[in-house]
């Protein structure tokens, strides 16, 4: 294979040692592969970060069509999944905490879709932003790493969001402790509580505050909205399906963390 000139995105031999385990062995129709599955994610990586279209990746990456086709197959699959897991954990770890969190923060985020739409019921109207689009609900630990999204059409409630969160919880054992803002209201405190022996905590303002103010327990999730934002394909939610929005934001997230544990060589002032 030639050798082509190399892409900000992609991953380092040092970075990708730490994926490539948990990539297929083979493709699902049994086939041997053909395509470099390193080469595969790059691409993948390279859309996320530019935001360009599938079928605007460049000449010198694999073909536009079998590169969508393996981010359909590692989104159903679980890959993405796995790989997000253990890098969390792997960051974790270096800083010295458990590998799961025993606290956590819920946060939602209303993004505007393009005007080729989506899966019918899966697009809506936030009237509270006033955004027609998706809603991301995200769930975090205290260091902004991500442990579970759910995209739903915006007009979905906060706490609905938090609900089809919840199905994750039995993944962290260690969970106990939830925050969030005072769009979680209800009765989805009880139902935490009841079902999962989840603290929910509502961060409310606090009295005589004016204007934007950092709320200690809860500006880490507000950061972590603040990561997607740089990558281009996540200014706005592209995708058909909201399965897919959210394996864009797994990804997103698995770039970073791949940086935060195998940085990039720091180039030489004179370079």
């Amino acid at each position: 294979m030639e050798t082509r000139k190399p892409y900000p995105t992609d991953l380092t031999d040092e970075q990708y040692e730490l994926v490539a385990p948990f990539l297929p062995k083979e493709k699902a129709t049994g086939r041997k592969f053909t395509i470099p599955r390193r080469e595969i994610l790059n691409a993948i990586l390279y859309k996320v970060k530019t935001g360009c279209q599938w079928r605007a990746l460049p000449h010198d990456l694999p073909h536009h069509k079998t590169v969508y086709t393996y981010f359909g197959w590692w989104t159903l699959d679980g890959t993405l999944d796995r790989i997000l897991t253990a890098l969390r954990e792997a960051v974790r770890t270096q800083a010295g905490r458990e590998a799961t969190p025993s606290a956590a923060i819920i946060d939602s985020q209303s993004v505007k879709t393009t005007g080729y739409g989506g899966e019918e019921g899966t697009i809506g109207v936030d009237g509270h932003k006033r955004v027609n689009g998706r809603k991301r609900h995200i769930l975090v630990d205290t260091m902004g790493c991500l442990l579970a999204v759910v995209v739903t059409a915006a007009h979905v409630a906060d706490r609905e969001g938090a609900r089809k969160l919840a199905r994750t919880c039995r993944d962290f054992p260690r969970l106990r402790k939830i925050w969030v803002d005072g769009s979680y209201t209800g009765d989805i405190k009880e139902e935490y509580q009841a079902k999962h022996k989840i603290d929910f905590e509502i961060v409310e303002k606090p009295a005589g505050q004016k204007g934007f103010a950092v709320s200690p327990t809860r500006w880490v999730v507000e950061r972590s909205f603040g990561w997607l934002g740089w990558d281009r394909e996540l200014s706005r939610d592209y995708e058909f399906c909201p399965r897919h929005s959210e394996s864009m934001i797994k990804l997103s997230q698995i770039h970073l963390m791949l940086c935060r544990l195998k940085p990039l060589p720091k180039k030489s002032k004179n370079a």
